[in-house]
């Protein structure tokens, strides 16, 4: 049987934010059944060959910008402004029928843009689109609109109520986690299939090569050193100050606490905190954003810059304190490394994750003795150590692996065209 032609549609495919790696994981599944792959976004980094590119898809457009900034925050639009909404919605919808006609698609992967309403002339364009054709659509939703508060107070209530999410009889809608499942049945009337975040756990990660065996000395941590990884952006939800914390309790002077990202978009005040906190609290912290990148390369003064995945091997524990997170990749990626965790038990984590079995050591909102003593002991206790990352890499190849999510893919596109083969 040939291979189907899929083709992914959202607002940016473009670095390492979640939807662009996810996006990438189920083409890649896609592509070992020699389907073919193809891309529609306003922002892209993907083959040019296999790519369409409309500037005002884009989150980041300006004029995209200045809908938003219209539209959220109040309660009335003006009549322009829905004027524009529409203009662009018809600009885009003409993009998305060129780019299906062009590259023959046969199925359509909705990533991230029906759900949450960064651009929403792009999320009314599909759903008119999906509408008009009845076409076979995967609605691929990582994050709502009801679960972030900026966009609670809105003029656009007849918008998201018409596409984020749209309710058609064309789409197959799949959520990441268990309680966004339950708030789009309840909200919406929407049944989904549940595919959880996934690493390819099959084909286990390289130990350091050449190019990254440096990468602690290039930081200026020793080879005795403990090195405790943050290996997240910046941003409030995150809990570093329970990372500085746990640093301070431990009272080893060897342990340094490494923090890999930027504060992204959110400003720097949250970062100026924590170093003073820190700095208070005699915590050696390290902000090395400007020494990790996406990819491997040198920078303009001609130093190494390393891939997020360099910087895993040379940690001795990994914390992911986080307030709230729609899954958690780094806790996957700990998993993947066989690094041990600190988790502070946000909702997903409890409900989707450590059901399943994991070891990890955890906290509720705080640090405890309890807790400090725990990680103490994993990171002393060598064969407790091992024991853990082990059974919890074997447990992540369960249930979070490649194999979970072609059997998910299977199930989907079998809703959509009555064809199992993946």
């Amino acid at each position: 049987m040939p291979g189907r032609r899929i083709g992914f549609v959202s607002t940016r495919f473009h670095g390492t934010d979640g939807v662009s790696l996810e996006a990438a994981k189920w083409a890649q599944i896609f592509w070992t059944n020699k389907d073919e792959s193809f891309w529609f976004s306003g922002k892209s980094d993907r083959d040019p060959a296999i790519s369409s590119v409309i500037p005002e898809a884009y989150f980041g457009h300006p004029e995209i910008a200045a809908i938003n900034e219209e539209v959220f925050g109040c309660v009335t639009r003006s009549p322009k402004i829905t004027r524009r909404i529409q203009e662009l919605a018809d600009h885009l919808k003409g993009g998305i029928a060129e780019f299906v006609r062009h590259f023959e698609i046969d199925v359509l992967v909705a990533q991230n843009c029906l759900c949450i309403p960064m651009n929403i002339p792009l999320g009314v364009a599909l759903t008119q689109y999906i509408a008009e054709t009845n076409f076979p659509t995967i609605a691929h939703h990582h994050d709502f609109y009801w679960e972030r508060d900026r966009f609670m107070v809105n003029a656009v209530g007849d918008y998201l109520e018409q596409a984020f999410p749209p309710n058609l009889p064309s789409i197959q809608h799949v959520t990441i986690n268990t309680a966004g499942q339950q708030d789009l049945a309840w909200r919406t009337g929407c049944s989904s299939i549940l595919v959880p975040n996934v690493l390819n756990f099959e084909e286990p990660p390289e130990t350091c090569d050449l190019y990254s065996s440096d990468f602690r000395s290039e930081i200026g941590v020793a080879p005795d050193d403990i090195l405790i990884l943050q290996p997240t952006r910046v941003v409030p939800r995150k809990g570093i100050e329970h990372a500085i914390n746990l640093v301070a309790q431990l009272r080893d002077p060897r342990c340094k606490l490494v923090i890999t990202h930027e504060s992204g978009d959110e400003g720097n005040e949250y970062q100026h905190a924590l170093a003073e906190m820190a700095e208070h609290q005699g915590v050696d912290l390290r902000f090395v954003a400007a020494r990790v990148g996406e990819t491997r390369h040198s920078d303009a003064e001609g130093r190494k810059i390393y891939s997020l995945w360099d910087t895993y091997p040379h940690a001795d524990f990994i914390t992911y304190p986080s307030l709230y997170e729609g899954f958690g990749n780094a806790l996957l990626e700990a998993f993947y490394f066989k690094k041990p965790v600190l988790v502070n038990r946000y909702s997903i984590f409890r409900q989707d994750i450590e059901t399943k079995g994991f070891e990890v050591v955890t906290m509720d909102g705080y640090l405890t003795k309890d807790v400090t003593d725990g990680v103490r002991r994993v990171i002393d206790d060598v064969p407790y150590r091992d024991a853990m990352v082990e059974h919890n890499y074997h447990l992540a190849l369960r249930f979070f692996g490649y194999t979970v999510l072609r059997r998910k893919l299977r199930s989907l596109v079998a809703n959509l065209t009555g064809d199992d083969e993946l």
